[in-house]
């Protein structure tokens, strides 16, 4: 199905729908980092976030964006990992059956926690099949909506909340370094400060031993 590009305003609306819902996360400082580099850093803890990441936001508001219509055909999404749990726990929250397909070798714990959450889990061999074709199968059959875990509007706009919060929390900000990975939070950080603080910096960023661009494979540790 045709998507439109999120832009500022996609952001605004996904906060509006996750207010009340995500939990708004502090920003916590480091004087010891402020005085080795001489400047002044803040750190947006998203690992206080429901089921501990971002993802949450964009997992969320994909889902809210739904048509009740339509929800009952349920979502289907694939990861390894924090996506898989937060579709898995909007879903729950939504009433939304979920099925998150899932590499055989993912850790034990996302895969407890997604089930915990209500989700079906289907496993697949990371080396030799395709998630993108089993879930797109799966969706296709149940007529499910399919939620990829950082190239899709709604879930961009989401994680772009994150930076939206920062923004409002610390308004002069001079850079912003967000975590490449997929693309998914940079994007929504991207357009939050273009609505924001335009003459903000912004850096996508990896830490060196996980830098994902590097790899093929990277889509599967989403």
């Amino acid at each position: 199905m045709p998507f439109s590009l999120p832009d500022f305003s996609s952001v605004k609306d996904a906060a509006a729908r996750l207010k009340g819902v995500a939990y708004c996360t502090p920003v916590l400082t480091s004087s010891s980092l402020d005085k080795r580099y001489g400047a002044e850093f803040f750190f947006k803890c998203e690992n206080f976030q429901r089921m501990g990441a971002f993802k949450f936001r964009g997992g969320y508001n994909a889902l809210s964006c739904i048509p009740k219509s339509e929800r009952a055909a349920g979502v289907v999404a694939y990861s390894s990992g924090n996506h898989a749990q937060a579709i898995a726990l909007s879903a729950q929250m939504l009433g939304m059956p979920a099925v998150i397909v899932m590499p055989e070798d993912a850790p034990s714990s996302k895969l407890a926690a997604t089930r915990g959450y209500g989700a079906e889990v289907v496993l697949y061999d990371r080396y030799t099949q395709d998630r993108s074709a089993i879930s797109l199968g799966i969706a296709k059959e149940r007529g499910a909506r399919l939620i990829p875990p950082y190239d899709h509007p709604d879930v961009i706009a989401g994680q772009g909340t994150a930076s939206l919060e920062l923004f409002e929390q610390v308004p002069a900000l001079d850079m912003l370094f967000i975590c490449l990975g997929g693309g998914g939070l940079l994007a929504g950080g991207l357009l939050a400060a273009q609505g924001l603080n335009p003459g903000c910096e912004v850096y996508g960023v990896e830490p060196e031993a996980g830098n994902d661009r590097l790899y093929s494979n990277a889509q599967d540790h989403r």
